[in-house]
């Protein structure tokens, strides 16, 4: 263990002398205070230390302590449900200790709870060889989540003991002798490095959708299991709104948030949120399968830096169980703020707005943990990580280098647009410039949904394509200057987004809609065109087309309940039909 002394500090940097024995990214506790850092650069015996807590009030001089460990998360029951701060300090023992709402320095409370007993039940015994990742047992961590206790890496072997029983997360449930003789302890608890990705067998390709319930997301531009999105978007276009959308309804198995450097609010509207949510496939708390880390901007920047690592490690933790994870990163703009502002205290070589050269490499370290891998273990399962992360990009310009870097890195790009905010259009997801490069998944959907659906959603997105084009010759020429069947297209282009597009994540009926009800939506849409298209064939008058009473009935199909969907679509395609078939039949005299 290494000692030193403080001899320059600079906001959340503090340089120590007499450091040489310590390693990189070595957790160390500064001052009498004990505050919380890790070492981000070595020079000599001199290291740099990023610190977690506030630093004001040090002096030089002060006593620093390495760990001789580098910062790592605590894994086991007592996870989900749990409300952290950006380096896993659970924020309701922090709260019990201080006696107070706010933060205070130096505080040490441990991550998992090391009071609470916990029931293990074994499915391995004794004399049976165990590989890494093997699951040996179970614990019952909520009502909907199971937590797998596994082998540890480096523990290979024969288990030499194991016991079914009530333990807390620091009692050995089980040993194993490995192979050259050597007895390891088991516990239902295990650490593991932030800045380390946990391994993996198999990284396979991501061919089946996350389904999110989200019309825009699931029917344009899906994202895979094991897959990687950015939502950049201006203030006030709802980023948050979409992760909370996504958190609540995606189909995934666990969710880990991290609020990073978000405004207070917003995380506390969360924290009041989730617990109230019910999920839909288990009718329990959805806090009952959520891990949330809230890191807000008011807590120390370095923090941030460390959030979004403490997060992924543990979403990669439930990965490794076979489980399919969900995890939202709001804001990594945030993240990227807090390498810039240690980037300049450090007095790096600034990139591109003052960003470190880095960032690109960094953002790519954190995205490339996500995917859907074969896990560790001497069964065949695999799991999935699929990474969402909001961008906030200073007034919107999408150029800034930080959405630049992450949308080299992701292949699904949910472009959220101002305007459309302004116009109440939610979620405000720009369909001409956002993008899904999972193309494999276009098999699954013909597959699992309609064979036609791939067919269906080409002639949506080619029919908001021809009405941006129409759109621009109306404000030349005016609408009534176009042609009926050019009329049309703009009136059925604007069924597909009011109608299809918008949802309204504050209304029951609307907030998730099923793959089988947006297909029937997108065919109702499409149907209306068709049929429209087949009526001015015979003669119809377009006006009249228009203003059909049924449209009132499409629009308000997306509020069926699921149940009666197939029966409704029925319902007001025979009135289009007979409405259509009706005016056409009604000669014109021009």
């Amino acid at each position: 263990m290494s000692t030193g002394t403080i001899k320059k500090i600079a906001g959340p940097l503090v340089i120590a002398r007499g450091m040489g024995d310590a390693n990189m990214f070595d957790v160390v506790r500064v001052s009498d205070q004990r505050l919380i850092g890790e070492i981000i650069e070595m020079h000599g015996d001199e290291a740099s230390i990023q610190v977690y807590e506030e630093t004001s009030g040090l002096a030089p001089g002060a006593p620093v302590e390495s760990t001789g460990v580098p910062m790592s998360v605590e894994l086991g029951p007592g996870l989900i449900g749990s409300i952290y701060d950006g380096i896993q300090r659970p924020l309701d023992d922090i709260m019990k200790v201080t006696g107070g709402n706010l933060l205070q320095r130096g505080v040490e409370v441990p991550s998992l709870k090391r009071d609470k007993v916990w029931h293990f039940v074994p499915c391995k015994n004794v004399g049976d060889k165990v590989v890494a990742g093997d699951v040996i047992g179970t614990v019952q961590e909520t009502p909907i989540v199971t937590q797998k206790i596994m082998v540890p890496v480096g523990s290979d072997g024969t288990l030499a003991s194991i016991a079914e029983g009530d333990y807390t997360i620091t009692d050995s449930i089980a040993s194993v002798t490995t192979e050259s003789g050597e007895k390891k302890d088991i516990g239902l608890m295990q650490k593991w490095p932030v800045r380390k990705e946990r391994p993996y067998k198999q990284k396979m390709s991501p061919d089946t959708p996350l389904i999110t319930g989200q019309r825009i997301i699931d029917t344009l531009f899906p994202i895979a299991k094991g897959g990687v999105a950015a939502v950049p978007g201006p203030f006030g276009s709802g980023k948050t709104v979409v992760q909370h959308q996504l958190a609540k309804w995606a189909e995934a198995d666990i969710v880990v948030y991290i609020g990073c450097g978000e405004r207070g609010n917003e995380m506390t509207d969360v924290l009041n949120e989730f617990p109230e949510l019910k999920d839909p496939k288990t009718g329990h708390s959805l806090m009952e399968r959520t891990v949330l880390i809230a890191n807000t901007s008011d807590m120390p920047v370095a923090a941030r830096e460390a959030s979004i690592y403490t997060g992924i490690t543990i979403a990669e933790y439930f990965r490794d169980m076979g489980y399919s994870v969900a995890l939202m990163a709001d804001s990594t703009s945030r993240w990227a703020e807090a390498l810039r502002e240690m980037s300049g205290r450090l007095e790096e070589m600034p990139g591109e707005e003052g960003y470190p050269a880095y960032l690109g490499s960094r953002l790519a370290q954190f995205y490339e943990r996500a995917g859907h891998v074969k896990v560790l273990g001497s069964e065949d399962k695999d799991g999935s990580l699929s990474v969402i992360g909001a961008v906030s990009p200073a007034g919107g310009d999408i150029s800034e280098p930080v959405t630049q870097a992450t949308l080299r890195i992701v292949k699904v790009f949910w472009r959220l647009d101002s305007d459309l905010a302004y116009k109440r259009h939610f979620p405000a997801i720009n369909w001409l410039e956002s993008y899904s490069l999972y193309d494999a998944m276009n098999s699954w959907f013909d597959k699992n949904v309609a064979d036609d659906w791939t067919e269906l959603k080409g002639r949506v997105m080619l029919l908001l394509q021809d009405e941006s084009q129409l759109l621009e010759m109306v404000q030349l020429i005016g609408e009534d200057a176009l042609s009926a069947p050019d009329r049309l297209k703009i009136e059925a282009a604007r069924s597909v987004r009011e109608d299809l597009l918008q949802q309204n994540a504050f209304m029951d009926e609307d907030t998730y809609t099923s793959l089988h009800k947006q297909y029937m939506l997108m065919k109702l849409v499409l149907s209306f065109y068709d049929i429209c298209t087949q009526a001015l064939e015979k003669g119809a008058n377009i006006n009249k087309l228009i203003a059909m009473d049924i449209r009132e009935a499409i629009g308000r199909f997306k509020y069926t309940a699921e149940d009666k969907v197939d029966e409704r679509f029925k319902e007001i395609e025979t009135k289009l039909m007979q409405e259509a078939d009706d005016i056409a039949s009604v000669k014109e005299d021009f």
